[in-house]
């Protein structure tokens, strides 16, 4: 088990690592796995390279990005700008569902809405947008509507999980009610948590994942 201090430490270095960050311009505090990112980045993008960032450090259990999102120079756009930019991202995202995504931009902030059949539709639709100039914030409101409601997710999802994950992972408990999963248990490392997420969110019929696992 790593003590704050070295936790810290290891966030730090990964930051400084991380090629798309201006990591000097980020503080970073730790306490019981718990990871608090402050300072000032030039982008959005930055904001959430920042996050991921620290997330694959092992121990790290949960991150807060308090990071403020001040752009400089040429990066600035005014509200119409960043509309009609994101309406030609989504166009030309092919993952993206033509016709079902709608966006709001106020004071450079995205909100998304809309319903796709999967997930990593609705994720596309973000990672459309999220590194354009101008934007400060992005909030993913696209709901999900399966095509079908699949009587065994339950059951595809546990062998999906066998399939993919470590051993430690293989014991992530699957509770299903309706179209909504819920995972529990101990994982070891956020890579394995991540890894039974996107397995849930992939599994034909699931609407909503609930993730109550822990890292040990």
């Amino acid at each position: 088990m790593k003590t704050d201090i070295q936790l810290r430490d290891d966030v730090l270095a990964e930051l400084d690592w991380e090629p798309s960050l201006d990591a000097a311009q980020i503080g970073v505090e730790a306490k019981g796995g718990v990871i608090t990112l402050e300072g000032r980045v030039a982008s959005f993008g930055e904001k959430w390279d920042a996050e991921r960032a620290a997330q694959r450090v092992a121990g790290v259990q949960s991150v807060a990005a308090e990071l403020d999102v001040k752009l400089v120079g040429d990066t600035r756009r005014d509200d119409s700008d960043i509309a009609s930019a994101v309406n030609h991202a989504l166009a030309w995202q092919v993952f993206v569902p033509k016709h079902q995504i709608q966006a709001l931009v106020e004071q450079g902030v995205v909100t998304l809405t809309g319903a796709v059949t999967w997930e990593y539709q609705r994720n596309a639709a973000a990672s459309a947008v999220r590194y354009l100039t101008g934007v400060t914030g992005l909030s993913n409101q696209i709901t999900i509507n399966p095509a079908v409601t699949v009587a065994v997710v339950k059951e595809e999802l546990e062998a999906a999980l066998k399939r993919r994950a470590h051993d430690e992972a293989k014991r992530v408990g699957v509770a299903v009610s309706g179209s909504n999963v819920t995972l529990s248990g101990v994982v070891p490392d956020w890579r394995e948590r991540s890894i039974a997420r996107e397995t849930a969110w992939n599994t034909p019929g699931v609407r909503s994942v609930t993730d109550d696992m822990r890292i040990a």
